[in-house]
């Protein structure tokens, strides 16, 4: 005789978990994409190119993110982890119940002044043009007062837009430290480009790289297939079997950027780059 009774009740903690980690690895996947998408504009917009023109992958895009991760950005990753963990953590340490206890009351006092914090953040805005370029630290203050004052006891439409709010003003803080990564590495490989690879490019006819600084042109003869050779010139990128160059003494406010497409007519040959330009 068969006995048959009722399905046991599925455990749905573990479905929740694997939900959590779902979401909160997508919403870590669009903010890594968002990142790398502002670096990337502020970085080839300063050699006066469009990066969705450059053909980038999502992973291309995504990675350059990394370039925001510093000591002090772990540091405050770190932070953010531990500090709801941090009472129970003293407690296993031994710290005494009075200090614990100051420590609480010091929170406590500091979620119900969030609205000063916020406020501080405003003012920050308010002042835009003189906290350059560290612009991006308003938003991340209005932010973090958001997130203190986001207490269960307040009425749920009033947590719902103060974490959306935070959102978005997190989102703000973090494509302008992209920006402003981005630039800072376009100027540091302006100042450093006779260190990046060195390009010479053979051609079977003249190309229309001419003017200060320009590169080096040679007429090779007549009787060579590639007759022209450029070179004094520095890689950008090579995208799609186009190679972005510059030439050495670049500078943003003049200068153009070429753009060389790898066909019949062209060679290209790449060489190390040096340590002075001489």
């Amino acid at each position: 005789m068969t006995r048959t009774g009722s399905p046991e009740p599925r455990s749905t903690g573990s479905l929740e978990w694997a939900n959590t980690v779902v979401a909160t690895g997508s919403v870590f996947t669009a903010l890594m994409f968002y990142a790398g998408a502002m670096y990337n504009s502020a970085y080839y917009s300063y050699f006066r190119l469009r990066s969705l023109s450059l053909g980038l992958s999502f992973t291309d895009i995504a990675l350059k993110s990394l370039q925001l991760i510093t000591m002090p950005v772990l540091i405050s990753m770190a932070l953010a982890v531990i500090l709801p963990e941090m009472p129970r953590l003293l407690v296993s340490s031994g710290v005494p119940a009075r200090a614990i206890r100051h420590l609480r009351q010091a929170g406590g006092l500091l979620a119900r002044r969030h609205p000063l914090i916020v406020l501080a953040g405003v003012c920050l805005m308010a002042l835009w043009p003189y906290v350059q370029p560290y612009g991006w630290t308003a938003p991340l203050v209005v932010a973090c007062g958001l997130l203190l004052g986001h207490t269960a006891t307040a009425p749920s439409w009033r947590r719902g837009l103060g974490a959306a709010v935070a959102g978005l003003m997190l989102v703000w803080a973090v494509g302008m430290a992209a920006s402003q990564q981005g630039r800072r590495a376009a100027e540091d490989a302006e100042e450093q480009l006779v260190r990046r690879t060195a390009v010479v490019v053979l051609s079977t006819d003249r190309l229309s790289m001419s003017g200060p600084p320009g590169p080096l042109v040679e007429d090779l003869g007549k009787g060579r297939h590639y007759r022209y050779r450029y070179s004094r010139l520095r890689l950008l990128v090579e995208r799609d079997q186009r190679y972005y160059l510059l030439p050495l003494g670049w500078r943003h406010r003049t200068d153009p950027t070429y753009v060389i497409a790898d066909d019949d007519s062209v060679r290209v040959e790449l060489f190390p780059g040096t340590r002075s330009s001489r």
